[in-house]
């Protein structure tokens, strides 16, 4: 068993998995220095819409790299009224992947934060602008500690212990300076959806040279009316695939062509009407000649004036490329982790919310109730080697790499409690509150379940009233009551029973 004890710890991101690890590691009243580093000028991470900016250091086409060293900031005008955070007129912008119309596809009562409740006016779906101002509420007990425009560069241990610290540089973003520190721990907290993946399909350089910026990733993708009349392929079948092509499909030449791998989850669930998208193969090669694709069931489609690749991301982590075993090789998954969560060479190393098709704000909470709880010294870790050997069965479990960290349903409300669990089992200590058990990471009950088994049916009816969905505030309005599920079960239970009693 392994026992830490760490005094200082530093946190890469402030964004809603950063501000979730700082509130419980200050509720352990453990800890002497708790940092958090954010490249952004600003809290709330990704939900920062960015706007019209779309060009970044991290694009081509293809995209199959991994390793493009960091984000760069592209400077953007304080706006008439605002205050930049440095009294200047510019401030460092990222750019994120949210667009002008997203909304959510996660009904707002699964998706919280435990002692937050969301606006009673929000939709049930909220939008973009709504989830910022929630992280934004959420996080304002732990500004004190976040240190704003600082990226971190580079993290690499002290020494060859296992248990042992980390150096970790940083550098501001407006002025350059670089500035060295020593952690006891470090949790990475920056999230996944930064390199955006394209694949390498015959023909694809061709025809963008011959008919450039036609090509994008979803992560570039603003609003849909820029597709007007215009005749617009979609790759991808995931959340974002499904909404933006529904959201295209309403102003593009009819139907905007949805290439997709295999049938969605979300293919109805965002409300549009499958006569305005013809879903087909994945696309086998591009056609320079006649500005065209060809799909892997032979069909092809000529003049093509736009193709959106919703094709995901690589997991990348630069200022962790001199940490050896490496954690990145292509990028597919991060290695040598333990329970998705630990690195588990040296333990002191952390990776929040790596995982996917999962409810990220409750997963985000019960894995850093565990952090705090071993790196305060209340919880212990297995041993090295007993951690290590922790992700072989996974690989053998999965045919492909780029599922190494996907938790579908019930997979994730599985994993919430036993994290949940695992954090609660942790030794009590009077200070904490609670009773001495400390903050009280999520714990799903049968709603929770419920709820999250039924959601892509729920985003479906949701969706389906248009306009009009802005004004649902509750699952019960879309006609999923959560009380006729349990008199459903009882009925069931009971059905049970009087079929037993007759067999006897």
């Amino acid at each position: 068993m392994i026992s830490l004890r760490a005094r200082t710890i530093a946190i890469v991101g402030a964004g809603p998995s950063g501000v979730i690890a700082a509130k419980y590691l200050q509720a352990e009243k453990a800890f002497d220095k708790i940092v958090l580093f954010e490249q952004r000028s600003r809290p709330g991470g990704i939900w920062n819409y960015t706007g019209d900016q779309r060009d970044e250091n991290l694009f081509s086409i293809p995209q199959t790299n991994p390793h493009l060293g960091h984000q760069k900031p592209h400077w953007e005008p304080v706006s008439s009224g605002e205050t930049s955070t440095n009294n200047t007129h510019e401030d460092p912008s990222f750019l994120s992947p949210m667009y002008e119309k997203l909304e959510t596809n996660i009904p707002r009562g699964l998706m919280g934060f435990q002692d937050l409740d969301w606006p009673k006016e929000s939709q049930l779906f909220p939008t973009h602008e709504t989830v910022l101002k929630y992280i934004e509420d959420y996080g304002k007990d732990v500004q004190h500690l976040v240190q704003y425009e600082t990226q971190v560069i580079n993290v690499i241990p002290v020494d060859s212990s296992p248990t042992g610290a980390w150096k970790v540089t940083t550098q501001n973003v407006r002025s350059a300076e670089s500035q060295e520190s020593e952690f006891d721990a470090v949790i990475v907290a920056n999230g996944h959806f930064i390199v955006p993946y394209v694949p390498d399909i015959p023909g694809m350089r061709e025809w963008n040279e011959e008919y450039p910026n036609r090509i994008i990733h979803s992560k570039y993708f603003r609003r849909p009316e820029e597709y007007r009349d215009k005749q617009v392929i979609v790759v991808g079948n995931s959340a974002s695939g499904a909404d933006i092509s529904n959201q295209i499909a309403q102003y593009c030449e009819k139907p905007l062509i949805w290439s997709t791998r295999s049938d969605s989850m979300f293919s109805k669930s965002h409300g549009g009407n499958d006569k305005r998208r013809q879903e087909l193969s994945p696309i086998a090669r591009f056609l320079p000649a006649s500005r065209g694709v060809q799909f892997e069931d032979g069909t092809i489609k000529h003049d093509i004036d736009a193709i959106v690749f919703a094709t995901g991301y690589f997991y990348s982590l630069p200022f962790l490329e001199d940490v050896e075993p490496k954690l990145i090789t292509d990028g597919t998954h991060v290695h040598n982790t333990y329970k998705h969560l630990f690195h588990a060479p040296r333990p002191t190393l952390s990776l929040l919310a790596l995982n996917q098709r999962v409810i990220p704000f409750p997963l985000a909470e019960a894995q850093a109730a565990v952090l705090a709880r071993v790196y305060a010294g209340r919880l212990s870790l297995p041993s090295v080697a007993e951690m290590s050997a922790w992700e072989k069965p996974v690989e053998q479990e999965i045919s492909d790499p780029r599922n190494f960290h996907l938790l579908p349903f019930p997979k994730d409300a599985h994993y919430i409690n036993e994290m949940s669990r695992w954090a609660l089992s942790a030794e009590k200590l009077d200070v904490l509150e609670n009773d001495g058990q400390g903050k009280i990471p999520p714990i799903w009950g049968d709603w929770e379940f419920w709820c999250r088994e039924q959601f892509p049916a729920i985003r479906m009816a949701f969706g389906k009233l248009g306009c009009y969905r802005f004004q649902v505030k509750e699952i019960g309005e879309l006609g999923f009551d959560y009380e006729e599920h349990l008199r459903q079960k009882e009925r069931e239970k009971e059905g049970a029973v009087e079929d037993g009693e007759k067999m006897i």
